[in-house]
């Protein structure tokens, strides 16, 4: 999320609206802008990687598929409530507005921390193992391969960024289009070219009466994430109420078929338990219908398309870290910013080393991308679910604020997305591993700085 400007909100404490004083975005989007802009930023490599590890606990091919249309479900539900929470209470601060505006600024503290300490900072590394990952089978470094791809592309990319030099739109939306293409080729080949895999079951841990649904949904509600930002675009769209409904519900559809349509293409070819056992699920199946051409051919176009994804992490993690430190003194270091490069150093500097930190414990567990979800996982639905329980919360205490959008069905829809949010966050913690009790110790870590913190503003 941009979050300039909620450094400079933060003289408005008691939140007094200005907002509606100051100038406001013109709406000036059509509905297939902004159909076209919410599928670009939900569309990532994450659909690359994950339908192995969702094929590998679901058990069967229907469970499998019945996940990835549950998750289209409840994202889209999950987009609008927070569509109403955007529109209500407009902000560049995104979550941390809200949850500061709902809970306090103690606990906004904490989601800021943990963007710093686990969520931007594991995305950029499970990012960054997906690109070495298809890296890997260009050419292999040897056994520890994809997190050296890994540590490079996140040295060379923060690099970049400290340096100023930022990717312009148009770049990152050929790179957009290139992942999408890289998308329907695989639909085309698994489900037109390839031959019929045999019928296969899953590997055993992974057979019927040992599944692990509640693990399923969450690599596949990481592979649909980036709905949560597609509600900052409500204020600068015509007919704002009624477009936003129909761009959330026809993004999600677009999606939802889109994923789907893939993953059977994927069964078809490969057959569940080839899924199961891939590591580079494209480009396997890509290698049975062009052969070798075909699989690095692939490789290529995911391996650059994960570059625009990782970029954008970092630029947006950096940009939260040093409004952090600009807000809090205790943190202070992170608030400066490179006039000359026009970025802030010390807030990349730092996310930089902490990624690559995570980097080298999932090369430690040999397992990286998913120890990654594991780190990110639990603390990720920990702040959806508060998020959630704002809506709830703002609707009950200013009860009279303008809501150009209402969540339909209320209170059914938001009680549903906050039980998935609570079923996830469970499911997150009891089917993970180590990953995910690192990732909940070091946001336990934030509660003695939260403290500190308290302490130097007061004085």
């Amino acid at each position: 999320m941009s979050i300039e400007a909620w450094y400079h909100s933060k003289k408005d404490r008691q939140f007094v609206d200005t907002t509606h004083k100051a100038a406001q975005p013109e709406p000036v989007l059509e509905l297939r802008d902004a159909i076209a802009l919410i599928v670009g930023l939900v569309v990532g490599a994450g659909i690359f990687k994950t339908p192995s590890l969702v094929a590998a606990d679901a058990g069967g091919a229907w469970t499998m598929l019945a996940a990835w249309l549950l998750g289209g479900i409840v994202s889209l539900i999950g987009a609008l409530c927070y569509a109403e929470l955007a529109t209500a209470f407009p902000h560049a601060g995104g979550d941390y507005h809200f949850l500061t505006r709902a809970y306090g600024r103690k606990l906004s503290f904490l989601f800021a921390w943990a963007r710093l300490a686990v969520i931007a900072t594991g995305s950029i590394a499970l990012l960054a193992f997906v690109f070495g990952d298809y890296c890997s089978r260009l050419y292999s470094l040897g056994e520890h391969s994809s997190a050296l791809y890994a540590a490079l592309i996140v040295i060379v990319l923060t690099a970049v960024n400290i340096a100023g030099v930022k990717a312009g739109a148009g770049t990152q939306n050929w790179l957009t289009m290139v992942e999408v293409l890289g998308l329907l080729a695989v639909a085309v080949a698994g489900l037109v070219l390839a031959p019929a895999a045999a019928t296969a079951a899953a590997p055993a841990a992974a057979e019927p009466g040992q599944p692990a649904f509640g693990l399923c949904m969450v690599y596949v509600l990481l592979t649909y994430g980036g709905w949560n930002e597609a509600a900052y675009i409500s204020a600068e769209l015509k007919q704002g109420r009624n477009n936003m409904l129909r761009a959330l519900v026809w993004s999600m559809f677009i999606l939802t078929v889109l994923y789907l349509l893939v993953n059977l293409a994927y069964l078809r070819g490969l057959g569940l338990a080839g899924m199961a056992r891939s590591q580079v699920v494209a480009a396997d199946l890509l290698q049975q219908v062009w052969g070798s051409a075909g699989a690095r051919l692939i490789s290529v176009m995911i391996a650059l398309s994960t570059l625009t994804s990782i970029n954008a992490t970092i630029m947006v993690g950096a940009r939260g870290n040093y409004a952090l430190g600009c807000d809090w003194t205790v943190l202070g270091f992170l608030g400066r910013w490179n006039a000359r490069t026009g970025s802030p150093t010390r807030a990349l500097l730092l996310q930089g080393a902490v990624a690559l930190a995570l980097i080298a414990f999932g090369a430690f567990m040999r397992q990286g991308f998913e120890t990654m979800v594991d780190y990110t996982a639990p603390v990720f639905w920990l702040f959806f679910l508060l998020t959630g329980v704002a809506l709830f919360v703002l609707r009950w205490r200013e009860p009279q604020r303008a809501r150009p959008f209402r969540v339909p069905l209320y209170p059914l829809l938001p009680l549903a997305f906050c039980a998935s949010s609570a079923w996830l966050l469970y499911s997150s913690l009891a089917y993970t591993r180590l990953g995910a009790l690192v990732g909940v110790a070091v946001l336990a870590a934030g509660v003695p700085l939260l403290a500190l913190a308290l302490r130097r503003s007061s004085n």
